[in-house]
């Protein structure tokens, strides 16, 4: 049994950063904004955390949503579509790797007429695939003229200044573990400014590629890979990730995903402590003496933190080495701060991770982590319990003007 393990995405802020981990979620601001945890409602999309469609992801969140051939009524709804904080814009798997989408979208095209391809890179893997344009419909919402990446494996050949990087495509339903990737994060485009340049300071990620060869190409902010809640009519400005607590591994967890922060009578801020990013688009987070780079993302599917006691929690041999194997669960503590935010200690535990995979059928797991070297990945687990709430760059909330995380 394989237990996929996924990246962020951030060119607009840190290039690249790990995206691994996992927590139980104790503290002192664990759950005082947890209101009951809405299951309709025009912005209120239903997720859930279980094992994926090869049932072997461990804490991945996924839902549905419905993508159109743009204003028309040609229309395909997508499952098992992972719901990651941490990266921007939707990535679908085409039916070439085993995915869903069979839907004839119109491809972007670059500046010689000749179809766009994206490298959008991480650190665990690489995903290469047409841009094409879509309608995109998540509960009662929609963005219109959405430019989303097909993962397809009939396109051009990946170019090596893509493949180059020494990680694997993940090409394949099985390589990806979902149908695609829906990326909320705090900012509306996956590049920004920089791909909007021309030559050395743009980093490759998008190309125009002609019948023999792709070449990194200019692409303008508006058909950059977007964020669609950042193009939504209304309810625009950021998401609600909200789970119920878990105290020990379950098979399943339902929870909803809500539009919006302070639009609607369901997404208030209410006592939410307010957490802004710096420029790299992460906070501070102090652990065992050291001060990391942090950020709260539920693409990871645990929490993910530098090992300052390897003689308590030890990685587990391999293969499962990407995760800590303390003899006995251990009870941890880091503090989060901002700037201009408040500074919060957080309790957390992390579980022998070899044991938590061996318990059978259960694919929710509250104390799963995993060594990172030099950052701190508050992953899915610490959502659980917690209303999380993701600010979107530039759009104003109760809470000021995103980017910002709170809970």
């Amino acid at each position: 049994m394989s237990w996929n393990v996924h990246p962020r995405i951030l060119w607009q802020g840190a290039l690249l950063a790990l995206a691994v981990g996992a927590i139980s979620c104790g503290g002192s601001s664990s759950h005082k904004n947890n209101l009951p945890i809405p299951s309709s409602g025009a912005n209120v999309q239903t997720v859930v955390v279980n094992g994926g469609p090869e049932n072997n992801y461990a804490n991945g969140i996924f839902t549905s949503l419905t993508v159109c051939v743009p204003s028309t009524s040609s229309c395909q709804t997508i499952n098992n579509v992972l719901v990651d904080t941490g990266s921007y814009g939707l990535r679908l798997l085409s039916s070439t790797g085993g995915g869903a989408l069979t839907l004839s979208l119109p491809t972007q095209n670059g500046t010689h007429g000749n179809p766009m391809g994206e490298c959008a890179e991480f650190v665990s893997g690489f995903t290469w695939g047409r841009v094409v344009t879509a309608d995109v419909k998540i509960a009662s919402e929609q963005a219109s003229g959405v430019p989303v990446q097909v993962i397809d494996q009939t396109f051009a050949a990946v170019p090596t200044s893509c493949s180059g990087a020494g990680i694997p495509e993940q090409d394949t339903i099985q390589k990806l573990g979902a149908e695609g990737i829906l990326g909320v994060g705090p900012f509306v485009q996956d590049c920004g400014g920089a791909c909007t340049q021309s030559g050395s300071t743009n980093p490759g990620v998008y190309y125009e590629c002609a019948s023999t060869s792709c070449q990194a190409a200019v692409e303008p902010i508006a058909q950059q890979v977007s964020n669609p809640v950042g193009l939504f009519a209304t309810d625009n400005n950021g998401v609600i990730l909200e789970l119920p607590a878990l105290s020990s591994p379950a098979p399943t967890v339902d929870g909803s995903l809500i539009f919006g922060i302070g639009t609607e009578s369901n997404n208030g801020l209410n006592d939410a402590s307010v957490y802004p990013m710096n420029a790299s688009a992460e906070f501070s987070t102090s652990y065992s003496g050291h001060n990391y780079p942090g950020f709260v993302d539920s693409g990871s599917n645990g929490l993910f933190f530098p090992n300052a006691q390897p003689s308590s929690v030890p990685p587990c041999p391999s293969p499962n080495n990407s995760f800590y194997c303390p003899a006995s669960t251990a009870n941890l503590s880091a503090t989060i701060s901002s700037p201009g935010g408040p500074s919060t200690p957080i309790n957390f535990s992390v579980s022998n991770a070899d044991s938590l995979f061996s318990s059978s059928g259960n694919f929710a797991f509250p104390t799963l982590a995993g060594p990172d070297p030099g950052t701190f990945d508050w992953g899915l687990p610490f959502f659980f319990g917690r209303n999380v709430y993701t600010a979107i760059d530039a759009h104003s909330t109760p809470g000021g003007q995103g980017p910002y995380w709170a809970f």
